[in-house]
């Protein structure tokens, strides 16, 4: 099938530019939004919180935790291990993938976003956005304001400091702080 003949849910699913405007789109968020609503009208660790952790994310492992108010764009392309929390006021731009291993923690106020919007002042005018997924492995710690960029892959064993900004892939068993996020020293792996 040619670009010209794909709808733009097809082209943002392809990772080809998309416009986000487009009322199919837009019906993909408003779903997560009304869910993403109920998820933070839920009682913290009840069977209905649980219910709409697992109704809202594509899938997900066993003793989720996510605390409000969390956002996301889509909800059915966040997956998520076991064990996984995200602490007060997350976001996840998931108009792509966004994979989490098992062990998974987020700090309070993070951003991780799929979907990235031209330099040009006309792309953006013509509402454009593409979509890059993110990876984030095993054992990981993300600290609180972290923000983590389109396209990013997070490996296995790893702290992100509180306030960075990670816009490279990140190897395994590292500490990483800073905006741009740099790796400063390596965390040895005490589980195996």
């Amino acid at each position: 099938m040619s670009e010209k003949q794909m709808t733009e849910v097809e082209k943002m699913n392809a990772g080809l530019e998309y416009d986000f405007s487009d009322p199919a789109v837009f019906e993909i968020k408003k779903n997560a939004v009304c869910k993403c609503a109920r998820l933070n009208r839920a009682d913290p660790g009840t069977a209905e919180w649980e219910g709409a952790i697992r109704d809202l994310f594509g899938s997900v492992g066993k003793n989720p935790s996510v605390f409000p108010e969390f956002h996301c764009d889509s909800g059915f392309n966040i997956h998520a291990g076991d064990d996984f929390l995200a602490n007060y006021n997350v976001t996840i731009l998931d108009v792509g993938p966004v994979h989490f291993g098992n062990n998974v923690m987020i700090g309070p106020g993070t951003l991780i976003a799929t979907v990235n919007h031209p330099i040009s002042p006309e792309g953006r005018r013509l509402h454009r956005g593409i979509m890059k997924p993110v990876a984030i492995g095993n054992d990981v710690w993300i600290g609180g304001n972290v923000t983590i960029v389109p396209g990013v892959t997070i490996g296995n064993n790893v702290v992100i400091g509180a306030g960075s900004v990670v816009t490279k892939d990140i190897p395994d068993n590292s500490l990483a702080v800073g905006d741009p996020a740099k790796v400063i020293r390596s965390i040895p792996d005490d589980t195996a």
